[in-house]
């Protein structure tokens, strides 16, 4: 069934755990997700990266949102809606337009002071419309370039507090030894951080760049505060290896529509493995 985003991050941040956002950039992602959640009786967030419409156009936002509300509505487990990093109000605007319930502004290039701005503008529209808005303060940069360990990116429990309190945003998304990407080395999550912003601020926080870090530190990361944990890198990994599978097992095959079978067979690799991260970290 189709459940706001918001009272996913309520019902996780009640049972001290995560729920896990999924990107997705297609049907067969999503349905993956919806049904592996489904499997595992866990509610699960399906979401998307804007740039997956505007750069590599696997995708439209108004299709993806109808999509996910109607793969929901086969299942009996609840599942949200998300779109991942926007950088400017009218693409928010334009999102939540789309049909989009929950949004993230990052603003996290900018000075304190200019995100502050620029998010509290988003939130003021957002909320207008019945939206809930992830912000994020600190910055959570890039695995291949090492950001994970550059302690000046993390994020400052007094500047979380100020950014929450000054913004009004529903969630949000910190930097405590984090990035997106792969890792060059095994990420070291900052706790103590994590424990000072959950006591400076009261709004379910969020772990980005999830691909690579152990589970146990993930586990232990949600029962402190982190209320929901995105998945991609490693999601997407799996999905091309599933593709790649299906090419190379039927280069002796014949048949002109091939091809047909393919959203299946890749949907029978990737659902296990979701399966297998939402019964090992969530708690619900």
């Amino acid at each position: 069934m189709y459940e706001k985003t918001k009272n996913l991050l309520n019902l996780a941040r009640e049972r001290n755990t995560a729920v896990i956002a999924f990107i997705c950039m297609d049907y067969i992602m999503a349905r993956s997700v919806v049904y592996a959640a489904e499997e595992t009786n866990t509610p699960a967030i399906v979401m998307l990266y804007p740039e997956h419409v505007s750069v590599q156009h696997t995708t439209g936002f108004c299709n993806f949102a109808s999509m996910v509300k109607e793969l929901a509505e086969e299942v009996k487990i609840p599942i949200g809606l998300h779109a991942d990093h926007d950088y400017s109000y009218d693409a928010v605007v334009k999102t939540m337009m789309s049909g989009f319930d929950s949004i993230m502004m990052d603003g996290s290039m900018y000075s304190l002071e200019k995100n502050i701005s620029i998010t509290k503008e988003v939130v003021d529209k957002a909320h207008s419309m019945g939206v809930c808005v992830e912000g994020e303060i600190g910055h959570v940069g890039l695995a291949r370039e090492a950001d994970n360990n550059k302690e000046d990116l993390y994020t400052k429990p007094e500047a979380a507090r100020k950014f929450c309190e000054a913004t009004g945003v529903d969630a949000l998304a910190i930097s405590i030894g984090n990035a997106h990407g792969e890792y060059k080395s095994v990420p070291k999550l900052d706790i103590n951080r994590l424990e000072e912003i959950r006591e400076m601020t009261d709004v379910p926080l969020v772990l980005h760049g999830g691909s690579g870090i152990p589970d146990d530190q993930l586990i232990l990361a949600f029962s402190k505060g982190i209320n929901k944990f995105n998945l991609g890198t490693e999601f997407l990994r799996r999905y091309y290896s599933a593709v790649e599978e299906y090419i190379h097992s039927n280069k002796s095959n014949l048949d002109p529509v091939k091809i047909i079978d393919l959203p299946h067979y890749v949907q029978s690799k990737l659902q296990p493995y979701l399966e297998n991260r939402l019964r090992t970290l969530c708690r619900f």
